[in-house]
């Protein structure tokens, strides 16, 4: 039994059931491809056509699946903040294990984005993404059972200890969605018109997190008014978690799973064909999830990660304090409703990006770029004036400091990680899109954690104006860590060189 692969870039040899490569001139043996065998016979029987229009089909439910699960993610981690205040009247928690619990699951959800990016490269990226969600619905569970039973007045050293053990776990199942989500997104969105329109379709998909924030807050809305006992808001996602962990294990996570080959897959068996031919010992066991120091290894990886940090401490700051901030000139509803802007501008933000980045041809740092030198001139003016403008004029200003401060930190984690993990030196691998990503955003947590140790000094030492002066200099910093990029785009060289060896990353 044999099947021509003259479509696929082999045109003088066929491949038997074996998986053997035999020059059909002669029947020399070539190579032999272990665990390509497969397509040899059943799927490189059909076309090229053929194999897109499965890619094609399967896209939009692994886009629904995934963006389902960052919502999930986010459903589950606001809900939380949602009823701090029932927490700490009700339950008698106190303002310090409040704040414990934000930087204990602050700190395991930086560091697990770096290990969870990791294990999806390295192991089944469905089996990661289920555990993440299953883990956070018992996490919620758990801190349910701990209201139910009133651990903190039986106990309060004990109770709290539970409480901070179960948002220890927490923050390392929340780190799943990110990474490895991104890293599925990337394998089914590898085709070239979906590359070519990558912004957009990241852009949209990283609205999964906004849309998970107000349906926590619309939930827990709808549970008070209701007159039902608060932990339902804790309760609900817990429920929802679990079910679409279930639903998350029938993800297929790479088309090379279904039999579909892709662009990488036809890469790797040219490379295989090449070594063949020269004599070398060929064993495609599939690609090596790549290394920490290989994915920092990569162009601007080391930049985007250190220059994410600035840009997310910049949105963190606005994020947190705004609401402080505002309810010093304003009564708390006001206060709230003009803070709310600012993340209602965060949801168009990353499909603005995503759109613009295509259409100026894939330069997504030069539009950062822009993005945030104009966030820059619209801190200024903050600085000089955010005390003394109307509510109107600050609903306008941090809509639109939303939109600037939001398409940039989308679509750094999405499209510009799964632009990286393209780079020629990793072409033929989609082992390293999980790690970046998970590098890029856990390093980005780690720098904005610690920024934001320098707002409360700030703001009570020298007043507000240097906290949004702080911001400035941040969102400058980023931008400069990332000039080498935009000059490239802005000047590319006469000839890039193009056939960079994968390498030992």
């Amino acid at each position: 039994m044999s099947t021509s692969f003259g479509d696929l870039g082999f045109e003088d040899e066929y491949w038997t059931s074996s998986g053997s490569a035999v020059d059909s001139a002669d029947g020399t043996i070539m190579m032999t491809l272990p665990l390509l065998s497969t397509f040899s016979i059943d799927s490189a029987s059909g076309n090229t056509t053929d194999h897109l229009k499965r890619l094609k089909r399967y896209q939009w439910y692994a886009f629904f699946v995934t963006f389902g699960g960052y919502f999930m993610a986010h459903f589950s981690r606001k809900c939380y903040s949602t009823v701090k205040q029932q927490l700490q009247d009700e339950a008698g928690y106190s303002s310090l294990i409040l704040s414990e619990m934000d930087t204990m699951f602050m700190g395991t959800y930086a560091i697990g984005n770096i290990i969870s990016g990791k294990l999806g490269d390295t192991f089944s990226p469905t089996t990661v993404l289920s555990i993440g969600l299953f883990g956070s619905g018992m996490c919620l569970f758990l801190l349910n059972v701990s209201l139910w039973f009133d651990f903190v007045h039986f106990s309060e050293s004990l109770g709290n200890f539970f409480i901070l053990g179960v948002y220890f776990l927490f923050g390392f199942f929340q780190s799943t969605g990110g990474p490895v989500g991104t890293a599925v997104m990337g394998n089914w969105f590898c085709d070239k018109e979906s590359i070519k329109r990558r912004g957009l379709i990241f852009g949209c998909w990283t609205c999964h997190q906004y849309c998970g924030d107000i349906t926590a807050a619309l939930c827990t809305a709808a549970v008070l008014n209701a007159g039902y006992a608060y932990w339902w808001a804790l309760f609900i996602p817990a429920v929802t978690n679990f079910l679409w962990g279930f639903l998350t294990i029938t993800l297929v996570a790479d088309p090379v799973d279904v039999d579909i080959i892709t662009d990488d897959v036809r890469i790797r068996m040219e490379k295989n064909a090449a070594k063949a031919a020269k004599g070398e010992d060929v064993d495609d066991s599939g690609p090596a999830p790549i290394s920490y120091a290989g994915a920092f290894r990569i162009p601007m990886v080391a930049q985007y990660a250190f220059a994410f940090g600035f840009f997310k401490l910049t949105n963190y700051v606005l994020f947190f304090w705004l609401p402080y901030f505002l309810g010093k000139h304003f009564d708390p509803v006001t206060a709230n409703l003009i803070a709310a802007l600012y993340s209602v501008g965060m949801i168009p933000g990353g499909i603005i990006v995503g759109v613009v980045s295509n259409w100026s041809g894939g330069r997504r740092a030069t539009v950062i770029g822009v993005f945030m030198s104009c966030l820059t001139v619209f801190l200024g003016v903050f600085s000089q004036k955010s005390e003394t403008l109307g509510a109107t004029s600050l609903r306008v200003m941090l809509a639109i400091m939303g939109i600037l401060v939001g398409g940039p930190n989308n679509i750094i984690t999405s499209a510009v990680a799964a632009d990286l993990a393209s780079h020629p030196s990793v072409k033929g691998s989609n082992k390293s899109l999980g790690t970046v990503t998970g590098l890029i955003n856990g390093c980005g947590a780690i720098t904005a954690s610690i920024g934001l140790l320098a707002v409360g000094p700030l703001q009570s030492t020298f007043g507000w104006s240097s906290v949004w002066f702080f911001l400035m200099g941040c969102t400058a910093v980023g931008t400069l860590l990332m000039s080498p990029k935009i000059y490239s785009e802005l000047f590319p060289p006469v000839e890039e060189e193009t056939d960079a060896e994968v390498g030992d990353v």
